[in-house]
C-alpha cells in the first residue's frame, strides 16, 4: 500500500519523468515540507500552500488571521461563511464573500465533487468523528491534515501549523505569544477567587432548537471557569440537551448564549415564562457571546478577547478591562486593520444585549 507521503509525492514524480526530467525521491522531498497532524499523520505538501480548502468551522476565519489575507483560502464550511457574511471578516475582506462553501454536508462529510472543484493543495478536516469523513478526502488524491478539538492547547496548535502551511509562521507566532501572555494573565487574576466568589454560570450551545448545554470537556466550560465562573453543567460530559427542570434547578446567575443561531438574543430567555425565576433573568444577566472575525464561542483567533469579555461579565466589580480598545489593538496584529466605533458595536452585539445588566460598560 502505497502511504500517505508517497502518494502525495507519486504525481510530482510522474509528472517529472514525462516531460523527460530525472528526478529522485529525495529532490521531491526537498522541494516540499513534511507536517505532522493532531493524529500523528504525516502529510507532505508544497509550501507555502497557496489553495486550502477548511471544513473545521473555525478554521476559515483563523487562516485568513494567520496569512493576514484570505488569497490562499479557496473553500469554507457553510456556517464560516455564515461568520463572514454577517461578521467584520466579509468588511474587512470583502473577497471572503464569494469563497464557496459548499463542499461539505452533514456530520462534515466532504463533497468530494465541489471539493476537487475548488482545486486545493491542502485540506483541513477534523480528525475527531472518525475516518469515514477523511477516507473520501484521501481517496479523491487531496492531502489531509486532521483537526482535534476541545483545548487551548489544540487551538494554539490549530495556529502553529497554519503558520507552517500558509508560509507565516512570523504571524502565528506572535499571535501565539498574545494568546499566551493573555491566557497566563487571566489564570493569575483569576486565581484567588473562592469556589462561592465564583457566579454559577450555563452555556447554550442551542436555545431555540433545543436547549443545550455546555458541560465538562467543553471549550466554552474551559472559558467559565478560565474567567472565574463556575459552570453549572460540570456534572455534564460535554454538550447535552437538558430539560428545563434541570435548567431552573441549577438556577444559574448567569447565562451565556451562543453565536451560531442567527435569531437568537437575550429577550428569548427574559422573555421565557419558564425561566422567570432564574436568578440570571431576574438580574439581567443574560448575554449572546460576540462575532467578531469569527464567533466568540468555539476556540478561534480572538480566544484571549473571550476570555477578557466573559471575566468583565461574571466580575464586574474585579474587571474594568476596556474591551473596545482591545478590540481595536489587536484586530490591527489580526487583519490590520482597526474597526471603527459602529463596528465594534455590532461585534460586541450591542443592540442585542445592551439591555443586559453592566453592559453599559462596553458602551461608546
Amino acid at each position: 500500500m502505497i502511504s500517505d507521503r508517497w502518494r502525495f509525492a507519486l504525481p510530482y514524480i510522474l509528472a517529472a519523468t514525462a516531460m523527460g526530467v530525472i528526478v529522485t525521491a529525495s529532490a521531491v522531498r526537498a522541494e516540499q515540507q513534511t507536517i505532522t497532524d493532531q493524529y500523528d499523520r504525516e502529510i507532505v505538501f508544497d509550501a507555502p500552500v497557496e489553495r486550502l480548502a477548511t471544513i473545521p468551522i473555525p478554521a476559515a476565519a483563523m487562516s485568513v488571521a494567520v496569512a493576514g489575507n484570505s488569497d490562499a483560502l479557496v473553500a469554507m464550511h457553510g456556517l464560516s461563511k455564515t461568520a463572514i457574511v454577517n461578521g467584520i471578516l466579509g468588511e474587512f475582506f470583502p473577497e471572503t464573500r464569494d469563497i464557496p462553501s459548499d463542499i461539505v454536508g452533514d456530520g462534515f462529510m466532504p463533497n468530494v465533487e465541489e471539493l476537487l472543484s475548488a482545486d486545493p493543495q491542502l485540506v483541513l478536516q477534523w480528525g475527531t468523528r472518525g475516518d469515514d469523513i477523511i477516507a473520501p478526502i484521501v481517496n479523491a488524491g487531496l492531502p489531509v491534515v486532521t483537526l482535534r478539538y476541545g483545548t487551548e492547547e489544540d487551538a494554539a496548535q490549530w495556529l502553529g501549523m497554519m503558520g507552517q502551511i500558509l508560509g507565516r509562521q512570523d504571524r502565528s507566532d506572535a499571535i501565539l505569544a498574545w494568546r499566551s501572555d493573555a491566557l497566563e494573565a487571566m489564570r493569575a487574576a483569576t486565581a484567588d477567587i473562592s469556589d462561592e466568589e465564583r457566579p454559577r454560570t450555563l452555556y447554550f450551545l442551542r436555545y431555540l432548537s433545543s436547549l443545550r448545554v455546555a458541560g465538562t470537556g467543553t471549550y466554552n466550560g474551559f472559558t467559565i471557569d478560565l474567567a472565574g465562573g463556575a459552570n453549572v453543567a460540570a456534572e455534564l460530559n460535554r454538550f447535552n440537551d437538558v430539560s428545563p427542570e434541570q435548567i431552573l434547578a441549577w438556577d444559574p446567575e448567569v447565562i451565556l448564549l451562543n453565536g451560531f443561531e442567527d435569531d437568537l438574543s437575550p429577550e428569548d430567555v427574559y422573555s421565557n415564562p419558564v425561566f422567570a425565576d432564574i436568578s440570571a433573568v431576574r438580574n439581567r444577566r443574560v448575554y449572546q457571546l460576540p462575532l467578531g472575525g469569527y464567533r466568540w464561542d468555539p476556540p478561534n483567533q480572538e480566544s484571549p478577547l473571550t476570555w477578557a469579555w466573559v471575566a468583565s461579565l461574571l466580575h464586574p466589580e474585579r474587571f474594568d478591562t476596556d474591551i473596545r480598545a482591545e478590540i481595536q489593538d489587536r484586530y490591527q496584529l489580526l487583519y490590520g486593520q482597526v474597526p471603527s466605533d459602529d463596528q465594534i458595536d455590532g461585534i460586541l452585539r450591542i443592540a442585542r444585549n445592551g439591555g443586559s445588566a453592566h453592559y453599559d460598560r462596553f458602551a461608546r
